[in-house]
């Protein structure tokens, strides 16, 4: 009976430990001065076209989703955010490093 596991209970708080057993902690954001962000050109698995990819962000997908439309923005350009990357189509790492810089990340070419 060690391994069998619980699946109903009418204790409050260990149905409140059930419904968090399986949740995954949120990812907490993190300053922008303790982050260090590598910025580079990729043409693999895009039939040829140039993405900057900005990597190695720790902030929630809402936070990283700002960043990215800062960027876009700045660039004039497409991309997406997503798995803790931003992607900004075209050749555009020297104002994605510059612009991440004046936002207050380390960056790395």
């Amino acid at each position: 009976m060690a391994d069998t596991k619980l699946v109903w209970t009418s204790d409050p708080e260990a149905a409140k430990q059930l419904r968090n057993e399986g949740k995954l902690e949120t990812p907490k954001d993190v300053e922008p001065s303790k982050q260090t962000v590598r910025v580079a050109l990729d043409r693999k698995r895009r039939a040829g076209k140039t993405v900057t990819v900005a990597a190695g962000f720790q902030h929630t997908p809402s936070t990283l989703e700002q960043v990215a439309k800062t960027l876009k923005k700045k660039c004039g350009s497409g991309g997406t955010a997503k798995d803790g990357e931003i992607e900004i189509q075209g050749d555009h790492a020297e104002k994605v490093a510059a612009e991440l810089a004046k936002l207050g990340y380390r960056v790395k070419r």
